[in-house]
């Protein structure tokens, strides 16, 4: 069970950090609001990735007015846990067969407007090139970094054409390069900080834990070890 007071406490000194030192404490309806996130299962780093998203829309429109209190930031932060639901696979819930608890299963993303391949690559490109630039990421993969640069910037002409079948096949080219990285940046892990990121992806999934087949939760681990691994070194998602 998520510990609601220190997941609170968390948040209320992740925002005053944001807002340059700030305290807004969380009380009243935002302590409400912000418990029904921790009851929702909302891992606390989602809630913060969704706290960043609002603070980088916020400081687009100019300089900053005001503190931001963390009621502002609701619409980001359930928009983060639907991506991250996604990306790990839990995407509904259905009766299990045998009449006993609901079943948490894959199911298809949400639709979205797709962002051209080539537009893709060009971001994830540039995303590499600053974390080759970074102190993040270490020496351990640079090799893996390179070779998925001069990958991705291989495919970059046949993808601003590429329709039907031949953007499929680069997609699943695309794929290959991908999983080399995050692999690669696996391999670079030292045990303790393997042992760590396994235990943030079993107490990120647990709120889930018991409405899973064993076979969802094994692939909805495999892609939270994956996404945890890619914040540790700072890496982005190239597809």
């Amino acid at each position: 069970m998520i510990d609601v007071d220190a997941y609170c406490r968390e948040l209320e000194a992740y925002l005053c950090r944001k807002n340059d030192g700030h305290l807004i404490r969380i009380t009243g309806p935002a302590f409400e609001r912000v418990v029904a996130w921790a009851h929702q299962g909302i891992p606390l780093k989602v809630a913060e990735a969704g706290i960043d998203r609002y603070f980088e829309r916020y400081y687009r429109k100019g300089p900053r007015r005001r503190p931001v209190r963390i009621d502002f930031c609701e619409a980001d932060v359930l928009d983060a846990f639907d991506d991250w639901r996604r990306a790990l696979g839990i995407a509904g819930v259905v009766p299990d067969a045998a009449g006993g608890p609901d079943v948490e299963e894959p199911g298809p993303g949400a639709g979205r407007s797709r962002r051209s391949l080539a537009s893709q690559i060009e971001r994830a490109l540039s995303r590499l090139t600053v974390v080759r630039g970074s102190d993040k990421a270490g020496p351990a993969i640079d090799a893996a970094l390179d070779a998925a640069v001069r990958a991705l910037d291989a495919l970059q002409p046949e993808a601003a054409h590429a329709r039907g079948e031949a953007r499929d096949a680069l997609l699943l080219r695309v794929a290959v390069v991908d999983a080399g990285l995050v692999a690669a940046a696996i391999a670079a892990l030292s045990e303790g900080a393997r042992a760590e990121i396994e235990h943030e992806a079993d107490a990120e999934l647990a709120p889930f834990r018991q409405r899973m087949t064993a076979e969802a939760y094994a692939q909805s681990r495999r892609a939270a070890i994956d996404r945890l691994v890619r914040l540790h070194f700072g890496l982005p998602t190239i597809q």
